[in-house]
């Protein structure tokens, strides 16, 4: 008969252990993601003149524009600023994700060889 803990019939303490605090991670992680979803992340181009708006799910919430930016004869700079604006609220949504995930991991990121 095995004892409690070996390797035959049974997962050695410390193995299972491991796997706890994996699960605790994982709904730790899990957990983090949901809030990070509810946040929004707003930047702005032209000097406030585009303003876009996204939240954590990569969506865009939000589009204010200026009146002065809306120039039937520039169209192309205001399509710029809103690509602008968008790509840098994108930017840092993605920043403050890979913070918060950093932060759950405690950096463990690629530290693993496979």
């Amino acid at each position: 008969m095995a004892k409690r803990g070996g390797f035959p019939g049974g997962m050695p303490g410390n193995m299972n252990n491991l796997m706890k605090q994996a699960q605790r991670m994982q709904r730790q992680m899990e957990d983090a993601q949901k809030e990070f979803e509810t946040k929004e992340f707003t930047a702005s181009a032209g000097g406030g003149a585009v303003e876009v708006t996204v939240s954590g799910k990569k969506e865009i919430t939000s589009v204010k524009l200026a009146e002065e930016v809306v120039d039937p004869e520039d169209i192309e700079m205001l399509q710029d600023l809103i690509m602008a604006a968008t790509n840098e609220a994108f930017r840092q949504m993605e920043e403050a994700s890979s913070a918060n995930m950093s932060g759950l991991t405690g950096g463990l990121g690629g530290g693993f060889p496979f």
